[in-house]
């Protein structure tokens, strides 16, 4: 029987970076980006993964913004990967793209290369927020792009969405969602601004956090968001994450449940069994051919941290299984503080838990 496995292609590339990105992403020329994807053919069609041993469940297309490449690149890089790898029948296949960055062209010949999922990088409804966050698109521009993602056939779409920014209010928040809901996406992810050191954002507001919205603000947008996405029926499944009933993001849940998964590209990181791995992050490294960036081989200790605080962050919780009497002080801890209750075979957070999620998922590193 063949083993489930994730792929996952990064596309280090975006028009301009946001002042509050950290991820591995830049704007390129031309001759840069035709010189990546070369290397990334070449990285896939030389992997070293015994590909017949697996069978692939999802692929995600990453970035940076991958819709910034010839809709042909992407073509060859699907093409290939259809030739290397067994696939499930109807695998989830997603792209991520920036409003500003698609055409009716490009998102047809996706539909043709077997990509059936879109994630959209919207985060914001309201256009003074989006400059604030230097995107490259307005809300006209996303409206447009969703308007062609669903011409073109698309009818999984996820729309990406922030809260608590610079200047922004719980009603303005609210009026975000609003936007957004009318528009009937089957997927939403909806993130807190974090401040990354070592960007734009950390500068401007590490020590000026009068900038941004206070506690008791952010709190509010944070069960606004819950409230009023459940009342349009989206069902949270994921701290972060929200589908319609049957939309639930497939990789996304692979990732979080420890299934195999193996990257492609520039810092692409990769989990084979008990051996995470990653590429490097120098991209003259990676023109040149030499990927190697860092391995390590997980101990059992490794592996039953990630199982709870990946697996805790679904809504359904985990089966502690064989783990059990190991935790079942800290289990009987977090009962006794409300943070984790029991339901059926599994344990998962309660609403205050999800509330200090990180300090729950604290207590499961050793």
């Amino acid at each position: 029987m063949k083993k489930p496995l994730e792929l996952y292609i990064h596309i280090p590339f975006c028009v301009r970076k946001c002042d509050y990105c950290d991820f591995l992403s830049a704007s390129a020329d031309e001759e840069t980006k035709e010189r990546y994807v070369a290397q990334l053919l070449e990285e896939i069609r030389w992997s070293a993964l015994p590909a017949q041993d697996y069978e692939v469940l999802t692929a995600f297309i990453g970035g940076g913004t991958p819709s910034i490449l010839p809709a042909e690149q992407i073509g060859c890089i699907m093409e290939l990967l259809r030739e290397q790898f067994v696939w499930r029948e109807r695998p989830e296949i997603t792209i991520e793209a920036n409003p500003g960055t698609l055409s009716a062209e490009k998102l047809t010949a996706y539909r043709d290369f077997g990509i059936n999922r879109i994630s959209l990088g919207l985060q914001s409804a309201d256009d003074e927020e989006l400059k604030r966050l230097g995107r490259i698109h307005t809300w006209e521009q996303f409206l447009t792009s969703f308007r062609l993602a669903r011409e073109a056939g698309f009818d999984n779409i996820n729309v990406d969405l922030m809260s608590a920014l610079p200047g922004q209010t719980a009603a303005d928040w609210r009026r975000t969602l609003e936007k957004v809901l009318a528009l009937e996406p089957e997927h939403i992810s909806a993130y807190s601004l974090i401040i990354e050191e070592a960007t734009p954002f950390h500068e401007r507001y590490a020590e000026h956090p009068e900038l941004l919205p206070d506690e008791e603000e952010e709190r509010r947008m944070y069960y606004d968001t819950k409230e009023i996405l459940a009342a349009h029926g989206y069902e949270r499944y994921e701290i972060s994450n929200y589908a319609k009933p049957g939309f639930a993001c497939h990789h996304n849940l692979g990732y979080w449940e420890r299934t195999d998964y193996k990257g492609f590209g520039l810092g692409a990181a990769s989990l084979l069994g008990d051996v995470r791995s990653s590429n490097t992050r120098e991209m003259e490294a990676y023109l040149r051919g030499d990927y190697a960036g860092t391995s390590e081989t997980l101990g059992g200790k490794d592996i039953r941290e990630e199982y709870f605080f990946l697996g805790l962050r679904k809504m359904e919780g985990v089966d502690p299984g064989k783990y059990r009497e190991h935790y079942a002080a800290l289990f009987a801890k977090l009962e006794e503080q409300g943070l984790l209750e029991e339901r059926g075979d599994h344990v998962r957070l309660t609403d205050r838990g999800i509330d200090v999620s990180n300090y729950v998922f604290a207590q499961f590193l050793e």
